[in-house]
């Protein structure tokens, strides 16, 4: 019974609980990065890039032509996919472009207003000093 109980303190933990919680998120975020990707960004680019797609660009080891990636798969034919590594680098350099703005978003909002230090409390005058002095000496 130790065991279960063990577990079920890990479990419920506070780091795991927000680990969980920001893998749901990040994949929920991920779709949506994909998208932004898939259906918004490539397409602008294609059309900068004279409607090349990055997925259909690959080099039959063979020497076969095919006229696209899907059928030269389809035919069993050894290919070499660099337009799909390409395709997979643009992804990724987005997604982290993302990610940063994000962040920066968060660590923005995160930061709060530094109060200024409160003022040290101004210490005696050399006038007043030396009039404490001089009256210590009168004293003695």
């Amino acid at each position: 019974m130790g065991f279960i109980k063990e577990f079920k303190e890990f479990a419920m933990k506070g780091n795991v609980m927000d680990m969980a919680v920001g893998v749901i998120i990040g994949g929920a975020f991920g779709k949506i990065i994909s998208s932004l990707v898939e259906d918004v960004l490539m397409p602008i680019i294609s059309l900068a890039t004279g409607n090349i797609s990055f997925t259909d660009l690959f080099v039959t080891l063979d020497g076969s032509k095919y006229n696209t990636l899907a059928a030269a798969k389809e035919a069993g034919a050894a290919v070499f996919a660099y337009g799909q590594f390409i395709q997979n680098i643009i992804d990724f350099i987005i997604i982290a472009f993302c990610i940063f703005l994000m962040i920066k978003a968060m660590n923005k909002l995160n930061r709060k207003k530094e109060e200024p230090a409160p003022e040290a409390p101004a210490g005696p005058t050399q006038e007043e000093l030396l009039a404490e002095i001089r009256d210590l000496l009168k004293t003695k």
